[in-house]
């Protein structure tokens, strides 16, 4: 079936596609810059990239892992030494199955992280193999979550604060749309620019689809990024939002997608920061509290508690 949609429609649709876009009510970007889609049809292990999934958990999922395995792998080291019998461990002079075990477990720690105190040493064929085991499977786990953690640590990545609400607010002689972001860190980004694109319900000839509109910002690119930043798609002539009402607004059901990169100077590395708007997330007739502190002492300051605060315009 041939498809008639414009090419300049379609450059517009950010990879939805245009049958998605028209059926879908739900918004498509998450606020923390996730994409809400559900993939179905592919088998986990062909989905499966152990090293992004390692490196895209969050630090207390990580830590939580690398406890959990240390643990779990000296248990079962453990038990293993116990199936060896009973003279597999020497030194070992536990009488109770529990002073057993501890000893055993403290034995495999000591092993598997090369430390050999030398109080218990193994004993025949069995337990010698195993401990080779474990000292192999010590050397290269603990390589291989030292090369994680320096990876995570020294992967570049945005933490930019996207105010909670943008507001529809007075702009110079007309309106405009606005919404506020700081960067949450204290590195200096540079040379950040800013991409918005609407999405919205449209019917047209008795026919609802979905209209992508790539909007004009009164200020694309920052080339220092130290404060904050609100930015403003100016509602002209030109504008997709021009002569609307809220109630059409939210009719149309509209998501803002938002999409900035920046290079950041520690690395000189692009990094990536995306989010979004829904109409229920847009207060009209409103606009955002200063955020700077007196300037009267000639030092710019500004309060990052306000970032989120609006006012009645």
């Amino acid at each position: 079936m041939e498809n008639n949609t414009p090419q300049n429609e379609l450059d517009k649709d950010l990879g939805i596609g245009s049958k998605i876009a028209d059926k879908s009510r739900e918004r498509f970007l998450n606020r923390d810059g996730t994409f809400n889609v559900e993939r179905t049809g592919i088998s986990f292990f062909d989905s499966l990239n152990l090293y992004h999934h390692l490196l895209n958990l969050s630090w207390l999922q990580f830590h939580l892992l690398i406890i959990v395995s240390y643990f779990a792998a000296n248990i079962f080291f453990a038990f293993a030494y116990l199936l060896c019998g009973d003279g597999a461990l020497v030194g070992a002079t536990g009488i109770t199955f529990s002073e057993k075990f501890l000893e055993a477990f403290f034995f495999s720690v000591q092993t598997i992280a090369t430390i050999g105190y030398g109080g218990i040493s193994p004993h025949g064929l069995a337990a010698n193999i195993l401990v080779t085991f474990e000292a192999l499977l010590g050397l290269l786990g603990f390589a291989l979550a030292t090369g994680l953690l320096f990876a995570r640590f020294s992967r570049p990545t945005a933490n930019i604060i996207f105010s909670h609400s943008g507001v529809i607010a007075p702009y110079k002689n007309g309106t405009a749309f606005m919404f506020r972001i700081a960067n949450a860190r204290k590195n200096q980004l540079i040379e950040v620019k800013a991409t918005l694109t609407m999405s919205r319900l449209e019917t047209r000839e008795g026919k609802t689809t979905r209209k992508f509109y790539r909007l004009s910002l009164e200020r694309e690119i920052v080339v220092f990024f130290p404060l904050h930043w609100v930015i403003v798609h100016p509602i002209d002539e030109k504008s997709p939002l021009f002569g609307i009402t809220k109630e059409q607004f939210d009719n149309s059901d509209p998501e803002f997608f938002i999409l900035l990169t920046g290079t950041d100077e520690t690395f000189s590395q692009t990094v990536h920061a995306r989010s979004s708007y829904r109409h229920n997330e847009v207060v009209w007739n409103a606009k955002f509290v200063d955020m700077y502190n007196n300037l009267e002492s000639g030092k710019i300051s500004v309060d990052m508690r306000k970032l989120h605060d609006i006012e009645k315009a």
